[in-house]
């Protein structure tokens, strides 16, 4: 059986050992597949537990507010307030509120735990109760109970005589876990779903049998009796009934004049030769893309940042500082006028530190379907973008006020075809996108999708990338093509990310270690990936139209690379691109100039002793 090409590159990743630069430690390309792999399982750990103390942290936080909210209230208000809390975080499955003089049964509950959950917890339970009585918050250490991790936490109100005491099911532990040995590609591809799949190498176009992690980089996948056609001319109703009867099946989809036939006898390669007596541009093979996934160092002018008050931003949001975004938003916070599309699984809907910012978006998968997040992925790259800021709660997205376009075209496996991506560059340029952020990718350069790339570049989308997650230099796309910035990964020492992807066409660096963002069900998680450091870039894009909206896409994009912190070697590398990105640089250099000053060109000013770094290297342009 023939087979061509593609495969993920793209993914979410995560990543606790990372390249230093220099001779310290070997070149990313002479590092061996099996270190590889074993530097991906420590990143993923590393994920896992920061997710956890996420968790941990954010039910405390949630479970004060709730407390200190209903310790003067009356049992039937109370037990709605806490029933109306438990619906909103199901994962913390038993809520009590319990008063001094009552034993834990006497408390008014929301929420059931399974039998074994029960058992498991009721010392925990018992003993949080006995802190709480004490005036004492509590946090049990983790335990399983029916193939579940757990904790249990008791929170006081302050007057001592109540409290809160809850069992928290850790569900999102495994799902962190599993969603990144798919995405950082530490398994062979996840043949789950509605695809029939089959793999090339993306150089030799031979056979290839993934059977282990190490066999995923280069190779590609593709749908086994589905093909990708472009016609010259509009193809004419007898023409069409035609090629159904001479294949033995019919089409699948229609997007321009661009067509996916499908063929239950003939297989993808037999379907490209019987088109070539057809007036067509291209036929090609119908592929699969899936997503691609310390404490802070603070400015050196602290008067000159804005430091949020969001509950986990201080913590654990290290990336944001990294990049000088606190210094950035006293030149622009965003604007609702450019309209951030994020191409992806979809976004959870509900969640409350992003539904404020949420448009009602598109699905590919499901046309007239919500695009709901049925992964994790698209929700996490739409909190770096914008999850809301200043709100006491969560996260801080890098733009308050841009508005963000979810576009499902991933399904629950994480995969989607060539059709359903590129339907959704297309729907989101339609629909007001000024910016694209594609946190997915392959190893193929599939035309079709290039069209679509085209398409919206032409009509002055900027469109952002992520490289990919194999530590490899293969070009993988769309991160590859030219209308794309693509973006590597670097850490919180601005190193390069392990898994990062590297090459000429990558563009710029952004963090993309341990970043902690939105998760469906009003969670949050830690993930790793160049997944998660595109939407920084798409965010300093965003935050960039919102300064200057008469800058053209590629004007937008040469100010992010401009303005960029140089690493790794002098000048542009294949590992940086042209550096980390500098968000209030570009912001300074996007804002509107005067008369006979193009937009983002160089002042004439001299820097002064005692200007902030950032503003030095603005204007030695290092």
């Amino acid at each position: 059986m023939w087979k061509y090409a593609l495969s993920i590159a793209l993914v979410i990743a995560g990543v606790a050992l990372f390249f230093p630069r220099g001779d310290q430690a070997p070149k990313p390309e002479t590092v061996t597949p099996a270190a590889e792999l074993k530097m991906k399982q420590t990143m993923l750990n590393q994920d896992v537990a920061r997710t956890d103390e996420l968790c941990r942290n954010q039910c405390s936080l949630e479970l004060h507010r709730v407390v200190q909210d209903m310790h003067t209230q009356a049992d039937g208000k109370a037990q709605e307030t806490l029933q109306a809390t438990q619906a909103e975080h199901p994962h913390m499955e038993r809520l009590v509120r319990t008063k001094r003089d009552q034993t834990l049964d006497q408390g008014i509950a929301a929420g059931t735990l399974n039998e074994a959950a029960a058992k498991a917890s009721h010392p925990y339970m018992e003993e949080a109760k006995r802190q709480v009585n004490d005036g004492k918050t509590y946090q049990s250490p983790p335990f399983q109970a029916d193939g579940s991790t757990y904790f249990v936490l008791g929170v006081p109100a302050a007057d001592g005589a109540s409290g809160i005491v809850g069992a928290v099911r850790q569900q999102i532990l495994a799902q962190v876990a599993d969603h990144q040995k798919k995405n950082l590609r530490m398994e062979p591809y996840p043949a789950e779903g509605r695809y029939k799949i089959e793999s090339v190498d993306s150089k030799s176009l031979q056979n290839v049998q993934v059977r282990h992690p190490e066999d995923n980089q280069g190779t590609s996948h593709y749908h086994t009796n589905q093909v990708v056609v472009k016609f010259k001319q509009q193809p004419s109703e007898n023409d069409l009934a035609r090629i159904r009867q001479e294949i033995g099946g019919g089409h699948v989809n229609t997007l321009g004049y661009t067509y996916v036939f499908e063929s239950p006898g003939m297989e993808a390669k037999q379907l490209m030769g019987y088109f070539g007596k057809w007036d067509i541009d291209y036929a090609e093979p119908h592929f699969l893309y899936l997503t691609n996934e310390i404490a802070p160092v603070q400015p050196p002018n602290s008067a000159a940042v804005i430091t949020p008050n969001d509950s986990l931003y201080r913590r654990y949001q290290w990336n944001l500082p990294q990049i000088e975004t606190e210094a950035g938003w006293n030149v622009s916070k965003g604007s609702t006028d450019v309209i951030v599309g994020i191409v992806d699984t979809g976004v959870d809907v509900n969640h409350a530190d992003l539904k404020g910012h949420l448009m009602a978006g598109y699905n590919a998968i499901q046309p007239g379907a919500r695009p709901v997040d049925d992964v994790g992925h698209g929700t996490h790259v739409a909190g770096v973008i914008g999850a809301i800021v200043n709100n006491n709660l969560g996260v801080a997205g890098m733009s308050w006020y841009n508005r963000v376009l979810p576009v499902k075209v991933l399904d629950s496996s994480g995969a989607g075809s060539t059709y359903a991506v590129a339907q959704g560059i297309i729907w989101a340029t339609d629909h007001g996108a000024r910016v694209i952020n594609m946190s997915l990718g392959n190893y193929a350069d599939a035309q079709f999708l290039h069209d679509a790339i085209k398409y919206a570049y032409d009509r002055d989308v900027v469109l952002i990338a992520a490289s990919g997650n194999d530590n490899t230099e293969r070009p993988g796309y769309p991160a590859a093509y030219p209308e794309v910035l693509g973006v590597a990964a670097v850490d919180a020492k601005k190193q390069k990310a392990a898994f990062s992807n590297y090459g000429g066409y990558v563009g710029v660096a952004a963090p993309g270690v341990n970043i902690a963002s939105t998760y469906p069900n009003n969670q949050y998680a830690a993930l790793s990936g160049t997944s998660m450091a595109s939407p920084h870039v798409t965010a300093l894009a965003a935050l960039i139209r919102s300064v200057n909206p008469k800058l053209k896409n590629t004007e937008v994009v040469r100010i992010i690379k401009e303005t960029a912190m140089d690493l790794g070697p002098p000048g542009k590398d294949k590992y940086f691109g042209h550096g980390l990105i500098d968000v209030v640089a570009a912001l300074k250099a996007a804002e509107p100039k005067t008369s006979g000053q193009a937009a983002g060109a160089p002042t004439e000013t001299v820097p002064q002793p005692g200007w902030p770094d950032w503003m030095q290297r603005w204007f030695r342009r290092e």
